[in-house]
């Protein structure tokens, strides 16, 4: 099943949390911090201006992008876990 956001929202995929520290001492589940970075899979067609024209999306799919840690909206489609947000929401583009 595929999914389109609409207007100015993106679909992300959260990258993985690290597992382990730098020193190799495994965190668990619970104490691990929500993702901040993800890959865009979908795009909406963008935003209405004032005008009523469209004004298109500055990120594409395949784009790492950073994000605020409690962005966006969870959802589970075909048992991945994505986040659907605003384009407002994304802090970055990691190049």
């Amino acid at each position: 099943m595929g999914i389109r956001p609409l207007h100015d929202r993106v679909l992300v995929e959260p990258l993985v949390a690290e597992e382990k520290t730098a020193g190799g001492i495994i965190i668990p589940d619970s104490a691990q911090e929500k993702p901040q970075e993800g890959k865009i899979v979908s795009v909406g067609s963008g935003a209405r201006g004032e005008d009523g024209k469209t004004v298109a999306l500055d990120v594409k799919k395949g784009d790492k992008v950073l994000y605020g840690k409690w962005s966006g909206t969870e959802v589970k489609i075909d048992g991945k876990d994505l986040l659907i947000m605003k384009e407002a929401d994304i802090m970055g583009i990691i190049e």
